[in-house]
């Protein structure tokens, strides 16, 4: 392809000049080190590198021509543009054909329920006998293929990648805040556009939840022409969300009280039954995870596939055996009968939805492990800490994913925090292995203990218990018995 047809995208937005002249272009890189030859190079400001300073290596790698937003004389062609990072995913949109308008694309944003709302959605349209793709924190599986991910949204120019080698007519995707705000979704055109919540989480990126709450609104911006947001009101912000949208004439579904899809009644306790009453029919849906939060997402999977045209029988006997999510409420079974779960909850709401549920379903004890990422938003770890103590018999804090911060500080602020609000039911273990030992020597039948934070996610350290992961640490008691879970 030229480079005049690769940049031809800009030109709408007035974001170039004319090439000085137009080489035939065989790929896109942002990175110099994967520069080949005839690769069109975007120079990006990072948040820890500056692309520009690689212009030369990418140059020196064969480089045909290079995008831009410094003013810079080049022995290839250079287009100096206002925002490069913008630019990126236009650029592979083009490149790529415009992949998006070859399938029919959900993304879902939201604090919480994205993973979980993706996968049952994924499992809906397979159960109808449709392909889908997935795109998310768990893993990226296109075309029947699992791919291992680092974000919970590509970049923009692997998103526009994984689009074009897709042959599956639907693809599902996770859009996170930090992506919108990134303008990592930049080419991107999708169908259905889902909010699933918003809850305090990530204010060490984003400025307030009034900020947080503007990038999330980004995802509708990205809506094909005439195509639909799905929207949960059963929280407030997913209220102020509708008005918005309704003030900006974007089509939507509206999962809430006295709206034409709404959820008349809930059982919890043994299973969880709803009936959701869509367009004037009832639907009575069993689904196999327990609590409120997972019958608003099998709600907003069912709302989005019964617009698509999914036979509601077919979405029906597709939620009653949804195997699970993993690292998503994820169950091993105590000797004792209790029940070990482990799952991804890092927010003060998302706490609360795994520790009132284990109340629904008549707990005897609750107890919870888990630990604060270094690094990233301190101002709900009070609030966290409360409500581990609001819920729980017992909990445990430890110490993984540090990142920049210092080990003894972190332990030194859990101990404080734990004091100060753990109103005496938490105790600081810092080897995450040791503190869910410690839980499962304590567990007696009818007890639930929640690991939370980290889902599937690998352990950053080394710990006593030679494990990977949490749900590896319980497989590991599981196998070597009473004996080696005593401390």
């Amino acid at each position: 392809m030229k480079l005049s047809q690769v940049i031809n995208c800009l030109k709408d937005s007035g974001e170039m000049g004319e090439p000085s002249n137009d080489p035939n272009i065989t790929g896109i890189e942002m990175d110099s080190r994967k520069v080949g030859k005839g690769s069109l190079f975007v120079a990006i400001k990072g948040f820890q590198a500056d692309g520009h300073d690689f212009i030369g290596q990418a140059v020196e790698n064969g480089a045909a021509a290079v995008l831009g937003e410094e003013a810079i004389e080049l022995t290839v062609p250079y287009i100096q543009v206002t925002d490069s990072r913008i630019c990126l995913g236009k650029l592979a949109s083009c490149f790529y054909d415009r992949p998006s308008r070859k399938h029919k694309i959900i993304g879902i944003t939201g604090t919480n329920g994205k993973t979980t709302t993706a996968y049952i959605l994924k499992h809906i349209l397979e159960t109808a006998g449709r392909t889908c793709s997935l795109l998310g924190t768990v893993s990226n599986i296109i075309n029947n293929k699992e791919y291992r991910t680092s974000n919970t949204t590509p970049d923009a120019l692997q998103i526009q990648k994984m689009l074009s080698e897709s042959h599956d007519e639907f693809v599902v995707m996770e859009i996170s805040s930090h992506a919108l705000e990134q303008s990592r979704t930049e080419g991107l055109e999708l169908d259905y556009a889902l909010f699933t919540n918003l809850a305090h989480d990530h204010l060490d990126y984003h400025e307030n939840m009034d900020q947080y709450f503007y990038d999330k609104k980004k995802i509708f911006t990205l809506l094909k022409e005439g195509c639909k947001g799905v929207v949960n009101l059963y929280n407030t912000w997913g209220e102020k969300m509708a008005e918005h949208l309704q003030n900006e004439k974007i089509p939507m579904i509206m999962l809430g009280e006295q709206k034409c899809c709404s959820i008349k009644d809930t059982a919890i306790n043994g299973k969880t039954v709803f009936t959701l009453e869509v367009r004037g029919e009832s639907y009575e849906i069993e689904f196999p995870l327990p609590g409120h939060h997972n019958v608003y997402n099998a709600a907003m999977a069912f709302l989005t596939g019964f617009d698509l045209g999914v036979d509601p029988k077919d979405m029906i006997k597709a939620l009653a055996l949804f195997p699970g999510i993993p690292g998503r409420f994820e169950m091993i079974i105590h000797p004792s009968g209790a029940k070990f779960v482990v799952d991804y909850a890092h927010t003060v709401d998302a706490f609360e939805y795994c520790l009132d549920t284990a109340r629904q379903q008549g707990a005897r004890r609750i107890f919870q492990i888990y630990g604060f990422r270094g690094g990233r938003d301190q101002s709900k770890r009070v609030d966290m800490i409360k409500a581990s103590a609001k819920y729980c018999h017992k909990f445990y804090l430890t110490a993984d994913d540090l990142n920049d911060e210092c080990e003894s500080e972190m332990l030194s602020q859990l101990n404080s925090l734990n004091k100060e609000y753990g109103d005496g039911k938490g105790e600081v273990i810092a080897d995450r292995t040791l503190a869910i030992r410690k839980a499962w020597a304590e567990a007696k039948g009818n007890d639930w203990i929640f690991i939370t934070g980290k889902g599937p996610e690998a352990y950053q350290k080394a710990f006593v218990l030679p494990a990977k992961n949490d749900l590896e640490t319980l497989k590991l008691l599981l196998e070597t018995g009473s004996k080696q879970a005593v401390l």
